[in-house]
């Protein structure tokens, strides 16, 4: 029979941050998930590691790979669940009720996400997801993959994570999957996971390939869509600039114009 939910973590050579998602997730009070570990070949004892841990993971390979984004699809293509979460090495749940509480949630759609901790160079706070997905939102921001459950349905339905793009591949299945398949999506307002700022998509040099990534992927999937978007931008930033003008702020004050 499967589970409800597979919980999938890739890692490659981070042995310390391994143990801390594998430990957050075997400590778990709610059990009804398989755990697929797909590890990148590392050297640097994490395969010895999760040798050791054999009895309380579900898969778990080491072996080389081409890149994040493949390694998430070997998960993929290994997992039963009818829910799937990816949470990779350094990854972890707050404490260990934290699937106990969020299980009764993963019903019906596609796409279930919830608020985040976030823990920025030492700093901790709650990030809060948008109850109401739009285009605006989606050119570029998504819910963390550490809180946001996707239904094996829409795997099937809109394909793996394309393995060309380096750092935004799990963001161009999302847009997809909500903008050009319809798939249902929900905000839960809960915080089960934390993320920590530190990764491959938050680093500074690696921003401009972000950009480009996004840039390549809009052009080809949304292309009237951006046609809309850039026009929004272009009105956006010229009522910033009125709303700077002095005498506009004139008018406001003696009452000739009201705010906006």
């Amino acid at each position: 029979m499967n589970k409800k939910l597979s919980i999938i973590t890739i890692n490659y050579n981070n042995l310390l941050g391994l143990q801390k998602t594998v430990e957050s997730v075997t400590c778990q009070i709610w059990q009804e998930f398989e755990y697929i570990v797909i590890d990148g070949g590392s050297t640097d004892g994490s395969a010895t590691y999760l040798e050791s841990q054999t009895d309380k993971i579900t898969h778990w390979v080491s072996e080389p790979d081409k890149g994040i984004y493949n390694a998430m699809n070997k998960g993929i293509a290994k997992a039963s669940g009818e829910y799937l979460l990816f949470l990779n090495s350094g990854d972890h749940f707050i404490n260990s009720l934290s699937l106990q509480k969020v299980q009764k949630h993963l019903i019906n759609d596609g796409v279930i996400y919830f608020n985040i901790d976030v823990i920025d160079n030492g700093s901790s706070y709650v990030l809060e997801n948008p109850t109401v997905m739009s285009f605006s939102y989606l050119h570029n921001n998504l819910p963390c993959h550490q809180c946001t459950f996707i239904h094996q349905s829409v795997f099937k339905r809109v394909g793996y994570y394309d393995e060309s793009l380096k750092i935004v591949a799990d963001w161009k299945l999302l847009i997809q999957a909500i903008l050009k398949h319809n798939v249902a999506y929900r905000k839960v307002d809960a915080v089960f996971s934390t993320f920590y700022k530190d990764g491959i998509s938050s680093l500074p040099e690696n921003q401009s390939i972000i950009e480009a990534e996004r840039a390549r992927v809009l052009q080809e999937e949304f292309p009237v869509l951006m046609n809309d978007l850039n026009e929004y931008f272009v009105l956006e930033r010229i009522i910033r600039n009125i709303r700077k003008s002095r005498k506009i702020n004139w008018l406001i004050k003696l009452g000739l114009l009201d705010k906006f």
